[in-house]
């Protein structure tokens, strides 16, 4: 399968030459479905950014809204708390792309601000009619993923013709939002949103033709971390017990040739990485 150039905002640009990239997980949220409550201050933020990197990332993201099934909503400037200060922090003191995952025109407005380059809204663009706009006044990338409804209504919207098929219609129209609002489609990163609306039946089928998601031209970023569907697959009822899990799909996402993965444990997905590369680079892997 083919790789595309991955866009990391403010004129920077990953060439698909290179291997399936790295997005370390850092959620700055009391509630989030498995590393909520991590992070005790800013300094605590930082030290744990800083070894994500040294095990291989090369973007970290940023969330400082649950976006688990059932999460209740924060205010504004709840969010504008947890996530601009801890944006300034590792662009001043990391030095990579920061992403901020956030539905928010205001949040995603002082992120940048304070040095974010990639927004990654999980709602792809539907959510706040202004953030398409704010987004296409600076150059940052943007992640559009697939969710239907919210935390609290999606589950019960995983109802599918063809799941595929569907999914891949519904992304069309959140990158029709971002051309609509003057945002290059050189920018577009899109994300099938595994375990969003979905069971884990949707999820396989979803990571079985991951092409198809491309639509011919878009990068992609797949987001499997500790998910719900790996836990129905292995009977591990504790996200953090699904590392080893998260690898394998991880390791079949670079084999398909994925620009970029989402990860809580950046070590266990670089291995993943390098190793599937490198067996399929030796023609181990049909």
């Amino acid at each position: 399968m083919r790789r595309f150039d991955l866009p990391l905002g403010r004129g920077r640009v990953l060439d698909a030459g290179g291997p399936t990239a790295i997005m370390g997980i850092l959620n700055i949220t009391p509630d989030s479905f498995s590393d909520g409550g991590s992070y005790a201050d800013l300094e605590e933020v930082v030290a744990a950014a800083k070894l994500m990197v040294a095990a291989g990332a090369l973007v970290l993201d940023v969330g400082g809204e649950s976006t688990r099934p059932m999460a209740d909503a924060i205010s504004l400037e709840h969010e504008l708390r947890r996530v601009v200060p801890v944006v300034r922090a590792l662009v001043e003191r990391i030095g990579i792309p920061i992403s901020v995952d956030t539905t928010k025109a205001a949040v995603f407005d002082e992120a940048w601000r304070a040095g974010a380059s990639i927004l990654n809204d999980v709602s792809g663009l539907s959510e706040d009619p202004s953030l398409s706009q704010v987004v296409a006044r600076t150059d940052a990338a943007v992640i559009l993923m697939h969710r239907r409804g919210n935390p609290r209504t999606m589950q019960s919207m995983a109802n599918y013709n063809a799941v595929v098929t569907d999914v891949v219609a519904e992304l069309a129209l959140a990158v029709s939002r971002a051309e609509s609002a003057g945002i290059d489609s050189r920018r577009v990163i899109l994300d099938p949103g595994l375990g969003f609306a979905k069971s884990a039946e949707h999820n396989l089928a979803l990571l079985a033709q991951l092409d198809q998601l491309r639509m011919g031209r878009y990068p992609l970023c797949v987001g499997p971390s500790r998910k719900a569907f790996l836990g129905v697959l292995t009977g591990r009822t504790d996200p953090k017990d699904r590392d080893v899990a998260t690898a394998v799909v991880v390791a079949g996402c670079a084999k398909a040739s994925v620009e970029l993965v989402r990860v809580h444990h950046v070590g266990f997905a670089a291995d993943a990485v390098k190793v599937a590369e490198a067996v399929s680079a030796a023609g181990v892997l049909p």
